[in-house]
């Protein structure tokens, strides 16, 4: 084990394997973090049709396997554990991890971000009893059952039509009366005889029994009109959060909490970058996180040499 690392990375994304990929090709000693398993979202998305170089598609948790072991083949390591702090502002950079402390003269934030909730009552509380914010890892458990989507971008849309092929009805919830998705995914779900619109339309309460989902009470936004939705699943598909807590105070944030990090991926902190979903960007896709790693591992290197 290295007592320095040249490079930190921190987070398993598309954007930090792709950083550590470049990193360790570069003959850079590289040590990457993750909590749980490569990939983040990416690896709990079903397939993925819009990364380049597979024409037939990928499922993002194979494609997440190709990505470590790409970065691993040139002597990135890859260490399972949780980040709980950070000290960037030195020369040396310190991370604790519940497995220890480490240092690296460069570091990668690749956190990523986290599914944001709708804040009803009740919600966390049946989170995993028919509250899920990942479809590709909780549809299985509701083959053949009623369920409900709230949402209406890319990942809502996503999640409506991998649902459809398992489930018996997918009731999509959307506060406007159209889809923000890319029109890519329009042909498909209004041809899909399984899949129910309810347009400006909200969650306004949780209904369960005996700890479990029983359905929704939904809210026309225009009428103010309620009505109760029977369903077995609902599925929030809002947005999502930076994972920026551990940087706070260190790096600079936006309103939002996303860091501040031009194209360039460089922070205000020397030897810091910012790289993937968490960084302050107008396009958030696997192949944009790819890019921004190589970008920053590009300018770590030179950032090294300069020292």
């Amino acid at each position: 084990m290295e007592s320095v690392y040249d490079m930190i990375v921190i987070g398993g994304g598309p954007g930090g394997y792709t950083a550590a990929l470049y990193g360790a090709r570069a003959s850079l000693s590289v040590l990457l973090l993750e909590k749980l398993a490569p990939g983040g979202q990416m690896g709990t998305t079903d397939r993925i049709d819009n990364y380049p170089g597979f024409p037939q598609g990928v499922g993002g948790f194979d494609l997440a396997l190709q990505m470590k072991e790409g970065a691993e083949r040139f002597g990135a390591v890859t260490k399972l554990s949780e980040v709980i702090s950070v000290d960037l502002k030195g020369t040396t950079k310190q991370i604790r991890t519940t497995d220890g402390t480490y240092q690296g003269k460069t570091v990668i934030l690749a956190a990523g971000t986290h599914p944001r909730e709708l804040g009803l009552s009740g919600e966390r509380e049946l989170r995993g009893k028919g509250v899920s914010y990942c479809a590709t890892c909780d549809g299985m458990f509701y083959r053949n059952k009623v369920v409900a989507v709230v949402g209406g971008g890319n990942t809502a849309a996503a999640d409506a039509l991998y649902l459809a092929r398992l489930c018996k009805r997918v009731y999509v919830i959307h506060r406007r009366d159209v889809l923000r998705a890319s029109k890519a995914y329009w042909g498909p779900l209004q041809k899909t005889e399984n899949v129910e619109f309810l347009w400006n339309s909200e969650v306004s309460e949780i209904l369960q029994q005996n700890g479990k989902l029983q359905g929704l009470s939904i809210t026309e936004k225009k009428t103010g009109a309620k009505k109760e939705l029977s369903c077995e699943g609902l599925f929030v598909a809002i947005g999502a959060l930076p994972n920026t807590g551990l940087f706070q105070g260190q790096v600079a944030l936006n309103e939002g909490g996303y860091v501040l990090a031009d194209e360039t991926t460089c922070t205000e902190l020397p030897g810091v970058f910012a790289v993937g979903d968490l960084r302050k960007k107008p396009l958030r896709q696997v192949v944009t996180a790819a890019s921004d790693g190589a970008v920053a591992a590009y300018f770590a290197e030179e950032y090294l040499s300069s020292q």
